[in-house]
């Protein structure tokens, strides 16, 4: 069995790119219904949250990006 490690998947084929744009649209989103008031409007912004608002879902995407990859590279027949 050809095993790959985690962390080469998760750098290759565009997977941080579009993890970046899932991470983008959906931590826009999220943070617009969580601090919607503090960013419209001027009010005191709680940056951890907004950063993790984005870290999350990078990190989804990421995990599940890599598990279909690896998915794919399991030979026919055998399970995880």
């Amino acid at each position: 069995m050809y095993d790959v490690s985690f962390l080469t998947l998760a750098l290759s084929n565009g997977v941080p790119k579009r993890s970046a744009i899932v991470a983008l649209v959906v931590g826009t989103i999220l943070n617009l219904i969580n601090q919607g008031d503090a960013l419209l409007f001027g009010g005191e912004l709680n940056v951890l949250k907004l950063a993790l608002t984005y870290c999350v879902p990078y990190c989804v995407s990421t995990y599940g990006a890599v598990t279909f990859a690896k998915t794919q590279l399991r030979p026919r027949g055998e399970r995880a």
